[in-house]
């Protein structure tokens, strides 16, 4: 399976499953986040479910057409992902569910036309450093609509 395939697999049911959670509310907080310590509500969550992708949608547009590894994203003490965090907190989770939904088309067609020597492609994170658009896709897309998913199946259980 190529990048591209396992990655949409994955985003298609990590969607599915944040769906179902946006038609509960699951109160309490999410356990410590182990760098941080921070522990959300779930609209904390479900705010930042809604920001992200387009933000790091953006980030990759920014390596892809660059000749050089460009610097590229943010800190979780960004001001501007805090700020609409704590704006869109208070929203229904199936209203921030549908610009997760719309957005997560987005990446999945990103995904999709990336040609397979872009998955190579560098950028130069402000903590991380060097790296490559599948680590960015993993790191903080799919991968990170996973652990958020995984925090809202916490709190459901608990």
């Amino acid at each position: 399976m190529t990048a591209a395939g396992g990655f949409v697999t994955r985003l298609d049911a990590v969607v599915i499953r944040l769906d179902a959670h946006a038609q509960h509310f699951h109160g309490g907080l999410t356990d410590a986040d182990p760098r941080t310590g921070d522990r959300w509500d779930q609209g904390q969550v479900w705010a930042h479910l809604a920001e992200f992708i387009p933000y790091w949608i953006v980030q990759m547009g920014e390596i892809l057409s660059a000749d050089e590894p460009p610097g590229f994203g943010r800190t979780a003490a960004d001001t501007h992902r805090l700020g609409e965090i704590e704006r869109r907190r208070q929203e229904a989770p199936a209203a921030l569910m549908l610009t997760v939904r719309q957005e997560s088309v987005a990446l999945r067609d990103l995904l999709v036309r990336l040609d397979p020597d872009a998955w190579e492609r560098r950028g130069i994170h402000p903590t991380l450093g060097p790296m490559t658009v599948t680590q960015i896709v993993e790191d903080f897309l799919v991968g990170h609509l996973e652990q958020h998913a995984a925090q809202l199946d916490a709190l459901h259980s608990s």
